[in-house]
């Protein structure tokens, strides 16, 4: 088996530790299985939560064994930490559509059919739900003293805030996780939580837990939160955030978070984020160093993610996208692969009709109409100096009229001026 302390340690995944000897002891014995929870607030994990994902499948890499947690009854309370106010709280039938999709999305990046260590999937409402509350306070609560959970950075913070504080309900968050841990060491032997560095008030309370009632070591380990080089919160675009789900980032818009990454974080991401060896990480910092502008590390890190999480197939359709918005042809393009070349530029809406008939719309009028060109005299202009395209072909008449025979898929036309002022015309 590797070292996979030293791994996470290389690759800068290594935030903290409760006892990172003891754990290297472990880890080096026998195989150890370990759990990191997600709760589903969303119907869909976003790039954030890879981290910690990926975590687990670099540990069952190693040959160790993951669990992931589905927080069917944790996601019902919400997690304080890192918050600053009051989570709203989700409803059952929500929280269980939201189980289903994160839970697939779990499927597609841990091994479920490995041999000697296949991953397992657990929601935690399983064993939290039967319990009372009675049984609860009893059998949890009674380890757990106010003073060390006012303590917890995640608590404490929120309690300074005066306007909005902590509710009871977040404040009992701790304890519902810690119980995770002692259940899962209780049946599954499991040992070693890990999870991001904001975890890291959660993780103690649940390792005292197992301590108290198991009479059994633990460890915790935490991950770095992630940020960008100018601070600004990992995993956003000017569209909002990247999920994994398809449905609701496409996979051309995913690429392309990924091929504009800063380029100081862009090595960083790429050991965060991709199984690529040490060779080939440090082959591609050193050519980065050399040559930021050629953006092979950039390419590599879009690729790599793009088929970890949609597949090869997506990558090659990414790839043929990010050629026609660069000029490329338009042969053999599908609607769906156009479409989402659409949702990166500008739309403009017109009638169809007015191509169908009269020998079609005047090339100049539809330039105007668009706002592409602001007038008929430089839209004039702009075709007769070769800046004017449609479908990437280059327009060379001032007098062209565009006819229902240039309409792509029955509905579209892609307009360009100069290289880089792309608009779609959306026809209806």
């Amino acid at each position: 088996m590797m070292d996979i302390i030293d791994e996470l340690q290389w690759r800068g995944l290594l935030a903290d530790c409760t006892d990172l000897e003891g754990l290297k002891k472990r880890l080096n014995e026998n195989p150890v299985t370990l759990y990191c929870g997600f709760d589903p607030t969303a119907s869909s994990l976003h790039v954030g939560n890879l981290v910690p994902l990926l975590a687990l499948r670099r540990f069952q890499d190693a040959g160790h064994i993951p669990i992931a947690v589905a927080g069917g009854a944790t996601g019902l309370i919400g997690d304080p930490s890192g918050k600053s106010a009051e989570r709203n709280l989700l409803t059952r039938e929500v929280l269980e559509t939201n189980i289903a999709g994160v839970t697939e999305q779990l499927r597609r990046i841990l091994n479920f059919g490995a041999e000697g260590n296949a991953a397992r999937l657990a929601n935690n409402a399983d064993w939290i739900a039967p319990m009372s509350f009675l049984d609860f306070l009893r059998d949890v609560g009674k380890h757990f003293s106010v003073n060390m959970m006012v303590s917890k950075e995640s608590v404490r913070s929120r309690m300074e805030d005066r306007d909005s504080g902590i509710s009871y309900t977040e404040f009992s968050y701790m304890l519902l996780q810690a119980y995770d841990f002692y259940f899962l060491q209780s049946h599954y032997h499991c040992d070693l939580q890990i999870g991001g560095s904001d975890q890291w008030g959660n993780i103690t309370a649940g390792i005292d837990l197992c301590r108290k009632k198991n009479s059994r070591a633990a460890f915790g380990l935490t991950l770095p939160l992630i940020t960008n080089a100018d601070g600004s919160k990992f995993g956003k675009s000017v569209s909002g955030a990247i999920w994994l789900d398809p449905a609701k980032t496409s996979p051309y818009r995913f690429y392309q978070f990924w091929i504009n990454v800063d380029d100081r974080d862009v090595i960083k991401f790429i050991r965060y984020f991709t199984f690529l060896d040490r060779d080939e990480v440090e082959a591609l910092e050193s050519g980065h160093n050399q040559d930021p502008g050629r953006r092979e590390a950039h390419r590599r890190l879009a690729q790599e993610m793009t088929a970890m999480i949609h597949g090869p197939a997506a990558v090659e359709d990414c790839l043929r996208a990010s050629q026609i918005l660069f000029g490329g042809g338009m042969d053999g393009i599908t609607e769906s692969l156009f479409q989402e070349i659409a949702g990166e530029v500008p739309t403009h809406e017109a009638s169809v009709e007015s191509f169908q008939s009269g020998g079609g719309k005047s090339m100049i009028d539809l330039l105007v109409e668009c706002g592409l060109c602001p007038s008929k005299g430089q839209a004039r202009k702009d075709i007769q100096a070769g800046g004017v395209y449609l479908n990437n072909m280059r327009v060379d008449d001032p007098a062209a009229s565009i006819d229902a025979s240039a309409i792509l898929f029955g509905k579209y036309l892609l307009l360009r001026k100069g290289k880089k002022n792309y608009l779609v015309v959306s026809l209806t």
